[in-house]
């Protein structure tokens, strides 16, 4: 195991020198005694070169998509064209303070205000917000969007949204939090809504119904307009869970299926950072009675100047962040979508799609797939199963031991209706030799499975850190060095 930057302190090596201090002055005239440090801190020290290495090092045992490929289901793994991240850079970009006059950002409103208008014309919506900062403050505003709808209708006896089992963890998590109660119906035999649960379940408690798009098994549901019809039948509202418009874009327009409600995830669909906690956007799109409870402001024209549009505050349900979102992710999601325009959106969508029915029929004769009689949109949900009965090797077992072979794990575990799923998503910008090359990562893992399972159980082998008790390390949080 390599040696820490601590371990490789050496007294009196330096990586930078301060110049010598000409200001007389006193440390403890500064600072309160109580407030100054009776022991040196004990800092490593070590060379220029040292620190270099050691970062350079660490990057490396982590796994990032320019390092190899990263087929995380649900999360679109994608990797982010590096021109964006040069533009946004621009000096005219980064010195922008949202408390400037309106009249000195022009080129900064210009810019989100087509970005509010590209999205609302991508998926068919009236007027989108770029306010939320993550894809579950997304969802979060949507209902909150869906609760002033009916606030100010006088329906304060709508207490109850819809969910399918198959939804995102996060779905009933903001149900909650906007005061709701969570009611969930099964998915039928096809892995889609069922029809006829879903009619059961409306009643005129129901404020409304969430839905993913292609649905967490990577299925594209294709009762929406009968869905819908349901549901405004009891002046619910639909909201579309936007995680997997990845698979849609130059494709489907939801507002134009039946939806009402959206959100997007730009850190997924449109190539801005994702992971690390952030940051991120999670703009929601309405249809046009919906506008006047979207947060303020909206991004306004008026002649040729752009403006802060607050015209609508009073009918607004609030604010979701302090100021107009997250601006140089959505400067990334600007620069992508201008870049590949409509026929580029419409490509992605074929490719990411194309991709991933590819891998499904090629480990359709490995693994136990569910639905695999249905094409696949972006992603698609494998199983463990017959490992388990056969090997009793777990689904855990072979995602560790995917890493062994360079790739990153797909998600595992999830959805879970699904005994031991392995949710694969290739997105559209992997090669078909990549993909090859998974596809014979996991065909050796089948066979190790049979003619050598304690390889996989034991695995990884070849990783940085072998085999952790995961629960122990999240309850036993330990990253402090001890020196």
């Amino acid at each position: 195991m390599a040696r820490t930057i601590f371990e490789k302190h050496s007294p009196g090596r330096r990586g930078f020198t301060l110049p010598e201090n000409d200001v007389d002055y006193r440390l403890d005239d500064c600072l309160p005694q109580k407030y100054l440090r009776e022991e040196d801190v004990h800092l490593p020290e070590v060379s220029e070169l040292d620190v270099m290495r050691h970062f350079i090092e660490l990057s490396h045992r982590n796994h990032f998509i320019e390092k190899g490929f990263y087929p995380l289901g649900s999360c679109t793994m994608k990797y982010n064209p590096k021109i964006n991240e040069t533009l946004v850079r621009n000096p005219g970009f980064n010195f922008l303070h949202p408390h400037q006059d309106e009249d000195t950002v022009q080129g900064a409103l210009e810019l989100l205000y087509e970005l509010q208008r590209d999205l609302a014309e991508i998926s068919g919506f009236a007027q989108v917000t770029l306010q939320p900062v993550a894809g579950a403050q997304g969802e979060f505003t949507g209902l909150k969007i869906i609760r002033a709808y009916h606030e100010s209708k006088g329906n304060h006896h709508k207490t109850r949204i819809i969910l399918p089992d198959s939804a995102h963890g996060t779905n009933p998590a903001s149900v909650v939090l906007t005061g709701y109660d969570v009611v969930e119906i099964k998915s039928n035999a096809r892995g889609m809504v069922d029809i006829e649960a879903l009619k059961k379940a409306v009643d005129e408690n129901t404020a409304g119904f969430m839905l993913t798009n292609p649905n967490t098994l990577g299925i594209f549901e294709t009762q929406i307009r009968e869905i819908a019809e349901i549901i405004h039948r009891v002046d619910g509202l639909i909201y579309m869970d936007g995680a997997n418009f990845n698979a849609l874009l130059g494709i489907v327009r939801p507002g134009e299926i039946g939806f009402d409600i959206m959100h997007y995830n730009l850190h997924k669909t449109f190539s801005t950072p994702h992971g690390g906690g952030g940051p991120g956007s999670g703009p929601i799109g309405v249809r046009n009675d919906l506008v006047p409870f979207l947060p303020t402001p909206l991004i306004g024209k008026k002649g040729n100047q752009y403006f802060l549009d607050y015209g609508h505050q009073k009918t607004s349900f609030g604010n979701v962040h302090s100021f107009y979102g997250n601006f140089l992710v959505n400067v990334r999601a600007y620069i992508y979508i201008k870049m590949l325009g409509a026929p580029g959106m419409r490509r992605i969508s074929e490719n990411a799609v194309i991709n991933a029915n590819y891998l499904m029929k090629k480990l359709a004769d490995l693994f136990y797939i569910p639905h695999q009689d249905i094409f696949c949109m972006h992603e698609f949900v494998a199983s463990g199963k017959w490992q388990k009965e056969k090997f009793g090797i777990r689904t855990l077992d072979i995602a560790k031991r995917i890493l062994d072979k360079g790739h990153h794990a797909p998600t595992i575990y999830f959805p879970l209706i699904v005994p031991e799923a392995l949710m694969i998503e290739p997105t559209e910008t992997e090669s078909k030799e990549t993909l090859d090359d998974f596809i014979n990562s996991m065909r050796e893992i089948a066979a190790e499975c049979e003619s050598n399972p304690d390889i996989v159980k034991q695995a990884p082998l070849h990783t940085p850190v072998r085999r952790v008790d995961d629960t122990r390390a999240v309850r036993e949080l330990d990253v402090k060095f001890t020196w």
